[in-house]
């Protein structure tokens, strides 16, 4: 019955037998719907009507050839995967085809395995294509209206549930999770869906600031309190006054910090060092950590007193690998943040790259993804990124992408060779050193002149490998 049919495979060869036998093939494939045209004309018909995901089509036919058909399919609908099958197949031939679009080219005679196994991974592929499109447009069109936390899995969306009930309170919340989950996300959704959304929200990064500056920073200090103060300082908690304060990684605060927070917490006050006198203040507090934070109750290192004013309401932001259906949406996500940023747009991910992105063990979380899916696009060439843009170090040449060369003239290939070295090796450097042209440039073992003369004839240029 057509209602569970999950696959349209349409055959297309001017020879009734080849038809039959390619028929009684592919209908072994289940739930699949196979049907067959014995023309290019016939088949361009069918396509709106029995919208293939996979065509398999003869080369030598009167009228629309193979070929042709390849080009007008893609014209019609680019995710439809076709393989072209030929008697007389030459290298230059399949060159060309796969150059226009086609998914694979089989040479007669075939082994029928084979071209079943050929064909179920182009049906692979054409549902990794059509998934990303409807993701795109997904993302495109409700990224911004839910938060910026991109993602439909069940674990994400007990998240925001979460969120949006103890949003519109005052209750401390503490956000735990891996590092790179996005615990700074949550935070901010908090803060635009409470009462408190018309102030900035202030954040506070705990581990990089030097233990004897963080007290002063948070609660303020008056004139004369410590040599160098030489003026009154309204601390960060001042600021926050009537708004949100973030504590991120708030595990990593001292015991002397953590009994003065304690007291905020418990007095809604604070006391800027030197003073004598306290200050009434307003201010939700929300703090994240990644941290095991009973562990570090157990060895003395963290208050227990301050973990129960902070634990009021807890949020477990779960990293990627328990919600593996939100890869491909954040990294569609990214590739248009990022497609716009470097103005490279039109970038999409190959099928193979799909699957690299959702069976790759991302340990970093999202901002690992962030960054792969930033390094793709910078160092992408064409409009497809491919898993080899993934590549955190420069791969040798594969022997496969060599051979495409050999199709061309010597001095053109030697040129488009070298050129496509040159860029992949400079764009490297540039993505370790963050951008920074002289320490890129000794890397390289050239003057800075030389390698930004470089730079200049790739059009290279240094601010897109800026690190954010």
């Amino acid at each position: 019955m057509d209602n569970v049919v999950k696959t349209r495979i349409l055959v297309v060869d001017d020879e009734p037998h080849m038809t039959r036998m390619l028929l009684r093939l592919f209908r072994q494939i289940p739930e699949a719907k196979v049907e067959s045209c014995l023309s290019g004309e016939e088949a361009l018909e069918k396509l709106p009507s029995f919208s293939p995901d996979v065509v398999i089509t003869d080369i030598k036919m009167a009228g629309i050839d193979g070929l042709i058909l390849l080009r007008k399919i893609k014209e019609f609908d680019h995710t439809i995967s076709v393989i072209l099958i030929t008697g007389y197949g030459t290298i230059e031939m399949a060159v060309q085809a796969l150059k226009d679009g086609a998914y694979d080219f089989i040479q007669k005679p075939f082994d029928s395995d084979h071209i079943l196994h050929v064909v179920q991974r182009a049906i692979e592929r054409t549902t990794l294509l059509r998934e990303n499109k409807r993701l795109r447009t997904e993302v495109a069109g409700c990224a911004r209206e839910r938060l910026g936390i991109i993602g439909e899995s069940p674990a994400i969306k007990r998240v925001l549930e979460i969120v949006e009930r103890v949003a519109p309170t005052d209750a401390t919340v503490l956000i735990r999770g891996e590092s790179g989950t996005g615990k700074e996300l949550i935070a901010r959704a908090i803060h635009r869906l409470s009462n408190r959304r018309d102030k900035k929200m202030i954040t506070v990064n705990c581990p990089a600031v030097p233990e004897h500056i963080l007290e002063s920073e948070l609660f303020g200090y008056v004139k004369g309190a410590f040599t160098g103060a030489t003026t009154n300082h309204d601390g960060l908690f001042k600021e926050a006054h009537g708004s949100t304060i973030f504590l991120d990684e708030i595990g990593d605060i001292s015991l002397s910090v953590q009994t003065k927070l304690l007291r905020v917490l418990q007095e809604k006050e604070i006391r800027p060092l030197g003073s004598t006198k306290t200050i009434a203040i307003d201010v939700r507090v929300i703090a994240s950590t990644n941290q095991d934070l009973e562990e570090k109750m157990a060895k003395g290192d963290f208050r227990d007193d301050l973990f129960y004013r902070l634990n009021v309401i807890t949020i477990y932001v779960p990293p990627l690998r328990e919600r593996k259906e939100d890869i491909l949406p954040l990294a569609l996500y990214f590739l248009h943040k990022y497609s716009e940023k470097y103005e490279k747009e039109g970038l999409n991910f190959s099928s193979e790259a799909l699957d690299y992105l959702v069976n790759r063990s991302w340990k970093g979380n999202v901002r690992e993804l962030q960054n792969a899916v930033r390094r793709a696009v910078l160092l992408c060439q064409g409009k497809v990124i491919t898993p080899e843009d993934f590549s955190e170090r420069l791969e040798p040449l594969q022997v496969d992408h060599f051979n495409l060369y050999l199709g061309k003239p010597y001095t053109q290939a030697k040129k488009e060779l070298i050129q496509s070295f040159s860029r992949r090796y400079v764009e490297e450097l540039l993505l370790q050193t963050g951008g920074n042209v002289t320490q890129a440039a000794r890397l390289a073992g050239l003057e800075r002149q030389a390698f930004q003369r470089l730079m200049r004839q790739l059009q290279i240029k240094s601010r897109n490998f800026r690190k954010e």
